[in-house]
């Protein structure tokens, strides 16, 4: 950088973030905290009597302002609340490998844009701090101490995102202490460690599931915390969904609150996609690919037989990406039903219609349905069921066989059809695979990113590509909301202009959806995903 500002000495080669002095209080740059209306309160320290997390009302966002409507949705950083800490020359500078790289060092000012899709007037709205290698980092590698969790469900890409963790930490920035926490939360307090090393995790990237075990529930953030301080680890990886993310939230809050040195930092994972802000979750690309043997093998038995019917229910609790995606890319799915889009089976317009219709036309069909969609049709055939799981995610009937049931009832009574329908389910099959190229790849992208912002002394946050580039979002962005599919835009248009199948809603409905739209879904549009599906995603 030879043309760097004059403030930096001739003898420094790079420009990075230093929390201690960037982006001063002046009238151009004024550094303030504050809440924004769309922001769900953070959660407490500390557990309630009957276990489970409070609201607190301490924590904000870290916002900064700048020209223009520039705001940073900042992420926390140990400065923050330890003062005079040391800080040191961050070892990739002497790594042969980065000896070729042009820029070592993400620079001071670096930030990505939330929203791409502008217009001349627009302000220059939210970002996020850039995620990447800092020149200071904030840890000596001979005293880290990390560990790493999975908890949730299984995904695709757990095992590569704790190899490419336990790799990063070795091989850029030497550190040589790292445990893995079996069994997701209960682990830090009930379960050994296990010690991983580059041998250890060598090939685990071709296996499916997670090497450390995975549970749902178990969240005590005091016996966590209690458990990080008395190990002295001051580096904690966790890896999860919305639920596993708040957990994480709740331990980095009770962290500060203590006083601990120890960035916690997150890594988002849900098969179905759910999760916002970021472009899209690790496991889609798999999961989407491995979804397309099933909708093949519906296809072939459909065909095959006379009024053949193939219905394959695929993972969507609340969102239908993978199902949406993996009928896109299939081109052989007849009507592909998700929660976002409501349905009615009997009477003019209704999926029993279409059917039919289906049925004297081509003379088989396929339904991709996600397991969300219909479960308002079903708590009315059946009694309504509030369960839920140790993760508190709602406890769904399984739509798939229930449809499969009604379409078999329906044609059975009138007489005049007969129909064949095979039922295929490889949810759990899909979960358990390895993860594909390009999840690979992506995977050690978000292990590089976070293990670089650990370093660099933030704590509090997840990471995770926006429009194409790695960033470090806080927390709360993340498990504010869930991520949906929006069936008022174009790329639904597409699925229905490709299966053919009617929208199952009145102009209407389709009108009132479309106003309650927020201009932030209209200006992204594509639910992230189309405008960044041919982008791989960057440091």
């Amino acid at each position: 950088m030879a043309n760097s500002a004059s403030s930096i000495s001739t003898t420094t080669r790079f420009r990075c973030f230093d929390p201690t002095n960037s982006h001063a209080a002046t009238p151009d740059h004024p550094r303030r905290f504050s809440t924004t209306p769309n922001s769900t309160p953070r959660y407490n320290n500390y557990n309630n009597s009957n276990g489970t997390m409070e609201i607190s009302a301490n924590s904000q966002p870290k916002i900064i302002t700048g020209d223009a409507g520039y705001v940073l949705e900042d992420v926390p950083h140990l400065s923050d609340y330890i003062p005079d800490l040391p800080t040191y020359p961050n070892p990739l500078q002497d790594n042969p490998s980065y000896s070729v790289v042009k820029q070592y060092f993400v620079n001071v000012d670096d930030s990505v844009a939330q929203t791409i899709v502008v217009q001349k007037n627009s302000p220059r709205g939210t970002h996020f701090r850039r995620a990447g290698p800092r020149q200071k980092v904030y840890f000596e590698p001979d005293d880290v101490r990390a560990c790493i969790v999975t908890c949730g469900g299984l995904c695709p890409g757990l095992n590569t995102v704790i190899r490419e963790i336990v790799c990063g930490l070795y091989h850029m920035y030497g550190v040589h202490r790292i445990l893995g926490i079996e069994g997701g939360y209960r682990g830090f307090y009930a379960r050994n460690t296990i010690p991983l090393t580059p041998k250890v995790v060598n090939d685990i990237h071709k296996r499916g599931g997670t090497i450390l075990g995975t549970s749902r529930g178990g969240h005590d953030t005091s016996k966590i915390v209690d458990s990080i301080q008395d190990r002295g680890i001051n580096q904690v990886y966790i890896l999860g969904g919305d639920g596993t993310q708040k957990g994480a939230s709740v331990i980095f809050e009770e962290c500060r609150r203590r006083g601990l040195k120890v960035a916690v930092a997150g890594i988002p994972k849900t098969i179905d996609n759910d999760i916002p802000v970021i472009d899209k979750s690790f496991g889609f690309d798999t999961a989407v690919e491995e979804a397309q043997r099933a909708i093949n093998a519906a296809h072939v038995e459909s065909e095959s037989i006379e009024n053949g019917i193939g219905v394959v229910k695929l993972m969507g609790r609340y969102s239908g990406f993978i199902a949406m995606y993996a009928t896109l890319a299939s081109r052989d799915v007849d009507c592909c039903l998700i929660p976002e889009s409501p349905f009615y089976l009997e009477g003019a317009g209704g999926l029993f219609e279409y059917i039919e219709k289906r049925l004297k036309e081509n003379g088989h069909m396929v339904i991709v349905i996600a397991e969300g969609a219909g479960q308002e049709l079903l708590a009315e055939s059946r009694l309504a069921m509030n369960h839920q799981d140790a993760s508190g995610n709602k406890l769904l009937q399984d739509s798939g066989l229930w449809l499969s049931q009604k379409i078999k009832d329906h044609f059975s009574k009138l007489n005049k059809m007969s129909i064949n329908l095979k039922y295929i389910d490889p949810t759990y099959m899909i979960r358990a695979i390895p993860s594909n190229a390009s999840d690979n790849v992506y995977c050690t992208l978000l292990a590089h990113s976070v293990v670089h912002g650990a370093m660099a002394g933030y704590t509090g946050f997840t990471v995770g590509p926006v429009n194409g580039r790695h960033a470090y979002i806080p927390f709360h962005r993340v498990t504010e909301r869930q991520n949906k599919v929006v069936i008022t835009d174009r790329m639904w248009a597409r699925l229905l202009s490709s299966t053919n199948q009617p929208s199952f809603l009145d102009p209407k409905e389709v009108a009132k959806k479309k106003e309650e739209e927020t201009e932030a879904h209209l200006v992204n549009g594509e639910n992230h995903l189309e405008e960044t599906a041919s982008v791989m995603p960057k440091e």
